[in-house]
């Protein structure tokens, strides 16, 4: 069955305050395998809580001439239909993907995985932040991947959620 995980980047840490998403980045997975990928950083218009660009590094500047939400959402709508979407930590990305879409009067039926409650039900790790259980579960860190950028995330965690659906099966 395909799957799309995906991460997000964000201006903040709640839609409730107005905050939103300012970086998509997707894969689609088929047979194991990426076959597909989106990505789009956004011109959200509001502006970047310095905590959160602290974490992604995504300023105002670098959104300058960006895609607008209009320009992006519906074209990540088209991207995912109805395939079932993974995300690491998936409660705080879908609520902000649930906030977009409502702006444009569609919800998000998608089945939803979170590879975070996953990963904390089958490994036993001091944390679970996403390099964490990448690194354990394999994956290689390069210097050309970017932490907490929304397609190396995504990514990351297209990894851990093949890893993780083998340690499932065994």
């Amino acid at each position: 069955m395909d799957s799309i995980v995906f991460d997000i980047e964000t201006t903040g840490l709640s839609p409730n305050q107005g905050h939103r998403i300012i970086e998509l980045g997707a894969v689609r997975l088929s047979a194991g395998q990426v076959v597909d990928e989106f990505h789009s950083l956004i011109d959200a218009g509001v502006a970047i809580d310095p905590r959160a660009q602290a974490v992604h590094g995504i300023s105002r500047a670098m959104l300058r001439g960006q895609p607008q939400p209009e320009q992006v959402i519906p074209g990540f709508r088209s991207f995912i239909g109805t395939v079932r979407l993974v995300a690491h930590n998936a409660p705080f990305d879908t609520r902000f993907l649930r906030a977009e879409f409502a702006q444009f009067g569609h919800g998000l039926p998608n089945c939803i995985e979170c590879t975070l409650k996953l990963s904390r039900r089958i490994l036993v790790l001091p944390n679970y932040r996403l390099d964490t259980v990448y690194r354990h579960l394999g994956g290689k860190v390069d210097g050309a991947m970017q932490r907490h950028r929304a397609l190396d995330d995504a990514k990351m965690a297209a990894f851990v959620w093949l890893k993780l659906q083998e340690n499932e099966l065994d």
